[in-house]
Protein backbone atom coordinates (compact mmCIF):
# COMPACT_ATOMS: atom_id res chain seq x y z
CA UNK A 1 0.00 0.00 0.00
CA UNK A 2 1.10 3.06 -0.90
CA UNK A 3 2.74 5.43 2.25
CA UNK A 4 1.18 9.24 1.18
CA UNK A 5 3.13 10.51 4.31
CA UNK A 6 6.20 9.29 3.15
CA UNK A 7 5.82 10.81 -0.41
CA UNK A 8 4.48 13.98 0.95
CA UNK A 9 8.00 14.60 3.70
CA UNK A 10 9.81 13.24 0.55
CA UNK A 11 8.41 16.15 -1.84
CA UNK A 12 8.66 18.54 1.79
CA UNK A 13 12.50 18.05 2.02
CA UNK A 14 13.00 19.26 -1.50
CA UNK A 15 10.24 22.33 -1.19
CA UNK A 16 12.37 23.74 2.24
CA UNK A 17 15.54 23.63 0.54
CA UNK A 18 14.19 25.20 -2.67
CA UNK A 19 12.62 28.06 -0.18
CA UNK A 20 16.12 28.28 1.56
CA UNK A 21 17.48 29.20 -1.64
CA UNK A 22 15.17 31.64 -2.13
CA UNK A 23 15.25 33.59 0.67
CA UNK A 24 18.09 32.24 2.87
CA UNK A 25 17.74 31.03 6.54
CA UNK A 26 19.64 33.61 8.03
CA UNK A 27 17.68 36.73 5.71
CA UNK A 28 14.51 35.20 7.32
CA UNK A 29 16.17 34.59 10.74
CA UNK A 30 17.30 38.38 10.64
CA UNK A 31 13.39 39.23 9.46
CA UNK A 32 12.24 37.31 12.37
CA UNK A 33 14.63 38.51 15.37
CA UNK A 34 14.59 42.16 14.23
CA UNK A 35 10.12 41.59 14.09
CA UNK A 36 10.55 40.09 17.81
CA UNK A 37 12.67 42.58 19.24
CA UNK A 38 15.72 42.88 20.99
CA UNK A 39 14.82 42.03 24.66
CA UNK A 40 15.05 38.19 24.17
CA UNK A 41 15.64 36.73 27.22
CA UNK A 42 16.62 33.14 25.65
CA UNK A 43 13.68 31.05 27.89
CA UNK A 44 10.83 28.81 26.28
CA UNK A 45 7.42 30.46 26.82
CA UNK A 46 5.57 26.89 27.30
CA UNK A 47 2.19 28.78 26.58
CA UNK A 48 3.23 32.44 27.67
CA UNK A 49 4.62 35.53 25.20
CA UNK A 50 8.73 35.79 25.80
CA UNK A 51 9.39 39.10 26.85
CA UNK A 52 10.65 39.84 23.48
CA UNK A 53 7.09 39.56 22.24
CA UNK A 54 5.58 42.24 23.79
CA UNK A 55 6.90 44.94 21.54
CA UNK A 56 6.41 42.55 18.51
CA UNK A 57 2.89 40.97 17.88
CA UNK A 58 0.30 40.52 19.97
CA UNK A 59 0.34 37.21 21.25
CA UNK A 60 -2.55 35.19 21.24
CA UNK A 61 -2.83 31.73 23.25
CA UNK A 62 -4.86 29.11 21.64
CA UNK A 63 -4.31 26.26 24.24
CA UNK A 64 -6.05 29.33 26.28
CA UNK A 65 -8.39 29.67 23.70
CA UNK A 66 -9.81 26.05 23.26
CA UNK A 67 -9.81 26.03 27.44
CA UNK A 68 -12.34 28.86 27.81
CA UNK A 69 -14.41 27.92 24.70
CA UNK A 70 -17.69 26.42 25.13
CA UNK A 71 -17.09 24.32 22.00
CA UNK A 72 -13.67 23.92 21.37
CA UNK A 73 -13.96 23.93 17.55
CA UNK A 74 -10.55 24.48 15.56
CA UNK A 75 -12.10 25.59 12.79
CA UNK A 76 -9.67 24.46 9.80
CA UNK A 77 -9.76 26.22 6.31
CA UNK A 78 -8.38 23.41 3.57
CA UNK A 79 -8.92 24.04 0.03
CA UNK A 80 -7.98 20.21 -0.89
CA UNK A 81 -6.83 16.80 0.44
CA UNK A 82 -4.71 14.26 -1.05
CA UNK A 83 -7.16 11.39 -1.03
CA UNK A 84 -10.26 13.46 -2.38
CA UNK A 85 -8.91 15.93 -4.37
CA UNK A 86 -10.35 19.95 -4.60
CA UNK A 87 -12.53 20.70 -1.42
CA UNK A 88 -13.25 24.35 -2.03
CA UNK A 89 -10.50 25.17 -4.86
CA UNK A 90 -12.09 28.73 -4.81
CA UNK A 91 -11.77 29.09 -1.20
CA UNK A 92 -10.35 32.79 -0.28
CA UNK A 93 -8.48 33.21 3.13
CA UNK A 94 -8.93 36.66 3.36
CA UNK A 95 -12.98 35.91 3.61
CA UNK A 96 -13.27 32.41 5.13
CA UNK A 97 -11.27 32.10 8.51
CA UNK A 98 -12.87 35.79 9.48
CA UNK A 99 -16.50 34.11 8.86
CA UNK A 100 -15.08 31.16 11.19
CA UNK A 101 -14.43 33.61 13.95
CA UNK A 102 -17.64 35.62 13.59
CA UNK A 103 -19.28 32.28 13.86
CA UNK A 104 -17.53 31.42 17.04
CA UNK A 105 -14.40 29.61 16.31
CA UNK A 106 -12.13 28.65 18.96
CA UNK A 107 -9.07 28.87 17.04
CA UNK A 108 -8.50 28.37 13.31
CA UNK A 109 -5.86 25.98 11.23
CA UNK A 110 -4.59 27.19 7.84
CA UNK A 111 -3.29 24.37 5.89
CA UNK A 112 -0.20 26.16 4.25
CA UNK A 113 0.82 22.90 2.34
CA UNK A 114 0.59 23.81 -1.70
CA UNK A 115 0.66 20.60 -3.66
CA UNK A 116 -1.11 18.14 -1.48
CA UNK A 117 -3.59 20.63 0.44
CA UNK A 118 -4.03 23.16 -1.84
CA UNK A 119 -2.63 26.03 0.64
CA UNK A 120 0.35 28.30 0.98
CA UNK A 121 1.97 30.42 4.16
CA UNK A 122 0.21 33.80 2.44
CA UNK A 123 -3.33 32.12 3.46
CA UNK A 124 -2.12 33.00 6.96
CA UNK A 125 -1.12 36.64 6.16
CA UNK A 126 -3.89 36.83 4.10
CA UNK A 127 -6.18 35.96 6.99
CA UNK A 128 -4.23 37.71 10.16
CA UNK A 129 -5.37 40.93 9.87
CA UNK A 130 -9.07 40.10 9.52
CA UNK A 131 -9.17 38.48 12.87
CA UNK A 132 -7.89 37.66 16.07
CA UNK A 133 -8.23 33.97 16.60
CA UNK A 134 -5.47 32.35 17.32
CA UNK A 135 -3.77 30.29 14.28
CA UNK A 136 -2.39 27.49 13.77
CA UNK A 137 -0.34 26.88 10.75
CA UNK A 138 -0.78 23.15 9.60
CA UNK A 139 1.95 21.58 7.81
CA UNK A 140 4.00 18.96 7.77
CA UNK A 141 7.21 20.76 9.91
CA UNK A 142 10.40 19.21 9.55
CA UNK A 143 13.12 22.29 9.57
CA UNK A 144 13.10 25.57 11.73
CA UNK A 145 13.41 27.34 8.74
CA UNK A 146 9.14 27.16 9.18
CA UNK A 147 8.73 27.99 12.37
CA UNK A 148 10.39 31.36 11.41
CA UNK A 149 7.96 31.16 8.65
CA UNK A 150 5.04 30.82 10.90
CA UNK A 151 6.40 33.66 12.70
CA UNK A 152 6.62 35.64 9.75
CA UNK A 153 3.60 35.16 8.32
CA UNK A 154 1.72 35.52 11.93
CA UNK A 155 0.55 32.20 13.16
CA UNK A 156 0.10 31.47 16.45
CA UNK A 157 0.94 28.11 16.79
CA UNK A 158 2.28 24.98 14.96
CA UNK A 159 1.74 21.47 14.21
CA UNK A 160 4.18 19.22 14.94
CA UNK A 161 3.42 15.55 14.08
CA UNK A 162 4.97 12.81 15.94
CA UNK A 163 4.80 10.39 12.56
CA UNK A 164 7.00 12.71 10.33
CA UNK A 165 9.60 13.17 13.15
CA UNK A 166 12.36 11.14 15.11
CA UNK A 167 12.00 12.31 18.48
CA UNK A 168 14.95 14.10 18.56
CA UNK A 169 14.04 16.31 15.70
CA UNK A 170 10.54 16.57 17.58
CA UNK A 171 12.21 18.14 20.89
CA UNK A 172 14.54 20.68 18.96
CA UNK A 173 11.87 21.87 16.90
CA UNK A 174 9.20 22.31 20.32
CA UNK A 175 11.74 23.83 21.83
CA UNK A 176 12.45 26.34 19.41
CA UNK A 177 8.87 26.96 18.39
CA UNK A 178 8.56 28.06 22.10
CA UNK A 179 11.95 29.95 21.90
CA UNK A 180 9.87 32.51 18.96
CA UNK A 181 6.40 32.49 20.92
CA UNK A 182 4.85 30.05 19.04
CA UNK A 183 2.89 27.33 20.79
CA UNK A 184 2.71 23.38 19.86
CA UNK A 185 0.07 21.11 19.36
CA UNK A 186 1.94 17.72 19.05
CA UNK A 187 0.12 15.43 17.01
CA UNK A 188 0.27 11.36 17.73
CA UNK A 189 -2.23 8.52 16.42
CA UNK A 190 -0.93 5.81 18.35
CA UNK A 191 -0.05 4.99 21.78
CA UNK A 192 3.53 4.07 20.65
CA UNK A 193 4.09 8.14 20.64
CA UNK A 194 3.58 8.76 23.65
CA UNK A 195 6.67 8.96 24.66
CA UNK A 196 7.15 12.42 22.92
CA UNK A 197 5.18 13.70 25.94
CA UNK A 198 9.04 14.75 27.99
CA UNK A 199 8.94 17.91 25.65
CA UNK A 200 5.97 19.07 26.91
CA UNK A 201 3.55 20.27 24.10
CA UNK A 202 1.35 22.90 25.03
CA UNK A 203 -1.94 20.60 23.59
CA UNK A 204 -1.68 17.28 22.78
CA UNK A 205 -3.65 16.18 19.90
CA UNK A 206 -4.91 12.77 18.42
CA UNK A 207 -5.40 12.35 14.96
CA UNK A 208 -7.70 10.06 13.83
CA UNK A 209 -6.82 9.73 10.19
CA UNK A 210 -3.76 7.45 9.39
CA UNK A 211 -1.12 9.55 7.76
CA UNK A 212 0.37 6.66 5.77
CA UNK A 213 -3.34 5.62 4.34
CA UNK A 214 -5.73 8.60 4.87
CA UNK A 215 -7.69 6.31 6.52
CA UNK A 216 -10.14 7.61 9.26
CA UNK A 217 -11.67 6.51 12.42
CA UNK A 218 -12.76 9.11 14.82
CA UNK A 219 -12.82 5.61 17.12
CA UNK A 220 -9.04 6.45 17.80
CA UNK A 221 -9.33 9.12 20.05
CA UNK A 222 -11.53 7.42 22.01
CA UNK A 223 -9.21 4.08 22.31
CA UNK A 224 -6.43 6.56 23.35
CA UNK A 225 -8.40 9.11 25.60
CA UNK A 226 -7.48 6.78 28.66
CA UNK A 227 -3.92 6.91 28.16
CA UNK A 228 -3.34 10.78 27.84
CA UNK A 229 -1.84 12.53 30.73
CA UNK A 230 -4.46 14.78 32.59
CA UNK A 231 -2.61 18.27 32.78
CA UNK A 232 -2.31 18.23 28.68
CA UNK A 233 -5.09 20.03 26.93
CA UNK A 234 -6.04 17.13 24.47
CA UNK A 235 -7.28 17.68 20.73
CA UNK A 236 -8.66 15.15 18.51
CA UNK A 237 -8.43 16.08 14.63
CA UNK A 238 -10.26 14.94 11.70
CA UNK A 239 -13.56 12.53 10.98
CA UNK A 240 -15.43 15.17 13.08
CA UNK A 241 -18.23 15.64 10.99
CA UNK A 242 -21.57 15.54 13.92
CA UNK A 243 -22.24 17.77 16.88
CA UNK A 244 -22.96 14.61 18.83
CA UNK A 245 -19.50 13.55 18.26
CA UNK A 246 -17.79 16.29 19.53
CA UNK A 247 -20.10 16.39 22.83
CA UNK A 248 -19.32 12.48 23.12
CA UNK A 249 -15.08 13.56 23.20
CA UNK A 250 -15.72 16.11 25.56
CA UNK A 251 -17.07 13.56 27.73
CA UNK A 252 -14.17 12.22 27.35
CA UNK A 253 -11.97 14.85 28.05
CA UNK A 254 -10.68 16.28 24.88
CA UNK A 255 -11.38 20.45 24.79
CA UNK A 256 -9.98 20.95 21.54
CA UNK A 257 -11.88 19.96 18.34
CA UNK A 258 -10.23 19.73 14.70
CA UNK A 259 -13.11 20.57 11.80
CA UNK A 260 -12.14 21.31 8.18
CA UNK A 261 -13.64 19.58 5.50
CA UNK A 262 -17.16 19.23 7.01
CA UNK A 263 -17.16 23.30 6.77
CA UNK A 264 -15.25 23.89 3.66
CA UNK A 265 -17.92 21.42 1.34
CA UNK A 266 -20.82 23.89 2.38
CA UNK A 267 -21.90 26.89 0.01
CA UNK A 268 -21.36 29.17 3.00
CA UNK A 269 -18.45 28.11 5.74
CA UNK A 270 -19.16 30.18 7.71
CA UNK A 271 -23.03 29.31 8.61
CA UNK A 272 -22.16 25.69 8.64
CA UNK A 273 -20.25 26.55 11.47
CA UNK A 274 -22.35 28.30 13.08
CA UNK A 275 -24.93 25.56 13.12
CA UNK A 276 -22.58 23.41 14.15
CA UNK A 277 -21.41 25.11 17.58
CA UNK A 278 -25.09 26.21 18.26
CA UNK A 279 -25.97 22.39 17.86
CA UNK A 280 -22.58 21.34 19.92
CA UNK A 281 -23.52 23.70 22.66
CA UNK A 282 -27.16 22.86 22.91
Amino acid sequence: MKDILEEILAYKRKEVEREKAELPPEQLFALVEDRLGNARNGTACHGQAPACMTNARKHRSMRESLAASRSGIIAEFKRKSPSKGWIKEEGRADVIPAAYTAAGAAALSILTDGKYFGGCLDYIRQARPMTDTPILRKEFIIDEYQLYQACQAGADAVLLIAAALTRPNYERLARKAHDLGLEVLLEIHTEKELDYLAERPDMLGVNNRHLGTFHTDVENSFRIASLLPDDLLWVSESGISEPDTVRRLRDAGFRGFLVGETFMRQPVPGAALKTFIQSVER
